[in-house]
């Protein structure tokens, strides 16, 4: 992908965290954690997934074809571990197959969903068969991608991290995640983690509406349990996320 990720990058230290978010956000939902990280133990390096926020689209989405493009942001690092929320817990754990280029030592998904319904799946099928709508204020546009990513109530639309989320034009504004994406499908998580060159666990919020801990656990019967916290964990609570990287790297 080269210059057509928009990637972030902070912090110090011999080993790198790769932080990929949830379908329908971008890099900055991590801001939290990057301000907890700025004085290590590790570097950062947190992309807008392709087709989200400030990064180019591909011809199509799949796990495959998104975890490729971000294989090349730690192909010449040699100690990797990689926190993905949701989506980007899934293409971490793709990454962990090595079947893209890369080493990553451990990887950790958190809040993947690992159970569909059929009317899940259309929905979200649908959804990325239409368009993205033209809204005529910011604030609008703001409200429905904070919906869209999951973050209503958890953050304000007037906050900073929602700005790479948009895109305004002469004729209003809309989101900047490609609808497409929203029909990358179900994952296979047991095969994911079957494959992992890595050491790999998955991570689940309490009270996460998307996916139940008892549900994470039949997929990973080690899976960690996040105390009070939600689907969105690495926004709830940033400490918790750090806490998390440094059992990674330990």
């Amino acid at each position: 992908m080269g210059d057509r990720l928009r990637v972030q990058r902070g912090g110090s230290g011999d080993a790198a965290v790769l932080l990929l978010h949830g379908l329908g956000a971008t890099g900055d939902v991590w801001h939290g954690v990057h301000e907890q990280l700025a004085n290590g133990p590790c570097r950062w390096i947190t992309p807008d997934l392709p087709g989200h926020g400030g990064s180019a689209g591909l011809p199509r989405y799949t796990f495959g074809h998104m975890a490729a493009a971000l294989a090349e942001l730690i192909e010449d690092e040699e100690h990797v571990v990689v926190l993905g929320h949701s989506l980007g817990g899934v293409l971490g754990l793709t990454l962990a197959s090595g079947w893209f280029g890369g080493s990553v030592d451990r990887a950790c998904g958190l809040g993947i969903k690992v159970a569909w319904s059929a009317a899940e799946l259309s929905g979200a099928k649908s959804y990325a068969e239409r368009p993205n709508k033209l809204y005529l204020g910011r604030t609008e546009a703001a409200e429905r991608y904070l919906k869209v990513s999951g973050l209503g109530g958890l953050v304000d639309v007037e906050d900073p991290r929602v700005d790479f989320g948009l895109v305004g034009t002469p004729d209003g504004w809309r989101l900047a995640c490609d609808p497409k994406t929203f029909a990358v499908g179900r994952p296979d998580v047991p095969g994911l983690l079957a494959a992992s060159q890595a050491e790999t666990v998955l991570a689940v919020g309490e009270q996460d509406q998307m996916c139940s801990p008892e549900q994470v656990r039949e997929v990973d019967p080690n899976a960690i349990v996040l105390p009070g916290l939600g689907h969105n964990a690495h926004v709830e609570d940033p400490g918790a996320m750090v806490k998390l990287i440094s059992d990674l790297l330990s």
